[in-house]
């Protein structure tokens, strides 16, 4: 298992995701973000405003993708 941040997945708080896989991991960042897009949170409003500026250029997502995939790979499990 283990443990990244919303800030660490482009969001804009410190919760901590635990998860096994990327994936899984990417999967509660979005649960998250959509609960909080919700609620109105404007400063999560804000980190989403720039991963959907991000994905306007699928080569940019892809490389960001790919880097958070490694950053998770590099962690130590908890």
């Amino acid at each position: 298992m283990k443990t990244m941040t919303c800030k660490q997945l482009g969001g804009a708080c410190n919760i901590e995701f635990h998860a096994n896989t990327f994936e899984e991991i990417a999967e509660l960042s979005k649960k998250h973000g959509m609960e909080m897009l919700q609620k109105k949170d404007l400063d999560h409003i804000k980190a989403m405003g720039a991963m959907q500026q991000l994905m306007q250029s699928p080569i940019a997502m892809q490389k960001w993708f790919e880097h958070k995939k490694e950053e998770f790979n590099t962690l130590p499990s908890n």
